[in-house]
């Protein structure tokens, strides 16, 4: 069977799938098993991505701290490719990474540095958790740069060590990774998946964080999972999650949401054009001239609709919360204002800053 679903319905199942609806969680953990990813940025114009993609769910009540314990101490979540996954997710990741890398140039480099691979190994398992600036770059062979790291090869190494299940990032100290033999950061009774089982679970969790995605999406890729879609005015087939489809008449009218620029509702730009109608552009690399709505700012998502952009910074110094702007992308009323307003102070509360005047 075919679901035949209009695009309002479609959006109340993407806003839901990613914990945006009225009734806030109240679980870091259970944050991450839903959305199956947080990100990791450090820009804070007002704090760092994984902390206000956690506040945009939890509301003020979260406490940062929680995060790092949850990664740090018990290890219910664990870093993986820039974010903070559920560990529930890592034995279906296991097998993939198992078989890592496919592409030959990143084989050639693996081959070509064993003996500096080795060396890694070595020392993470006699002295870690390590900084990669702790350990020395005995590279054989270097990789070309790329525009984001240097010309030391230990962290692409620690990268590639990481996509294989060798090594894993224990902690940070500030901003810095502290690497570890994966044996001594991840639990040892994982159960244990075939690649295919494992792929198929995995894309069964893909568009449980999804709710709704295209069947071939390169942005969120979901295979078979789920059943079948269509939506009004859009000719490409969909997936959706079978669970959201319940609820998918309720509607409790939303609420004000905040959300960075990291945030995992943004990142499939195709999906966001054809539900939210949303053309969405990141500033951030953008020359200043040529800005429209400045360096950071955040998406305000009212109910099922994308409404302005919050252009906004946190001025430490003073214990203030600047708002430059808020662009209205749909004209609000008295009443849309008046929440738009009320979550802006409720931010700065979260922040332990004041509002600007």
């Amino acid at each position: 069977m075919t679901h035949q679903l209009t695009r309002d319905q479609a959006r109340r199942i993407v806003v839901r799938a990613q914990l945006l609806d009225a009734e806030r969680s109240t679980d870091v953990v259970g944050v991450a098993e839903e959305l199956g990813a947080i990100k990791i940025d450090p820009t804070a114009t007002i704090a760092p991505a994984e902390h206000t993609i956690l506040w945009s769910r939890l509301g003020s009540a979260y406490d940062p701290s929680v995060l790092r314990k949850a990664v740090e101490t018990d290890r219910l979540l664990f870093e993986f490719e820039g974010a903070f996954r559920p560990v529930s997710l890592l034995p279906l990741m296991l097998p993939a990474m198992r078989r890592w890398p496919t592409h030959p140039r990143s084989r050639e480099w693996l081959d070509g540095n064993d003996r500096f691979r080795n060396e890694v190994l070595a020392r993470l398992r006699a002295e870690g958790p390590l900084l990669a600036s702790d350990i020395p770059d005995t590279a054989q062979i270097a990789r070309p740069p790329d525009g984001w790291s240097g010309p030391n090869q230990v962290v692409p190494m620690l990268d590639f060590l990481q996509q294989q299940g060798e090594v894993a990032v224990a902690g940070r100290e500030g901003r810095h990774r502290r690497w570890d033999l994966a044996e001594r950061v991840y639990p040892a009774d994982l159960p244990e998946y075939e690649h295919d089982e494992a792929a198929r679970l995995l894309n069964e969790r893909r568009l449980q964080a999804a709710g709704i995605a295209r069947q071939k999406s390169p942005w969120t890729p979901v295979g078979e999972a789920g059943e079948p879609a269509t939506i009004d005015g859009i000719r490409q087939k969909w997936r959706v999650d079978p669970q959201a489809l319940a609820a998918v008449e309720r509607d409790d009218g939303g609420r004000v949401a905040f959300l960075n620029p990291y945030d995992g509702l943004l990142f499939d730009r195709p999906r966001l054009r054809d539900l939210f109608e949303f053309d969405y552009v990141l500033e951030q690399f953008k020359p200043k001239p040529q800005r429209r709505y400045g360096y950071f700012a955040h998406p305000i998502l009212m109910g099922d609709r994308f409404v302005g952009m919050l252009e906004a910074e946190v001025d430490r110094k003073n214990e203030l919360l600047v708002v430059a702007a808020v662009h209205e992308l749909l004209p609000f009323d008295s009443e849309e204002d008046e929440m738009v307003r009320a979550e802006i102070v409720d931010l700065a509360e979260w922040l332990g800053v004041d509002v600007a005047d």
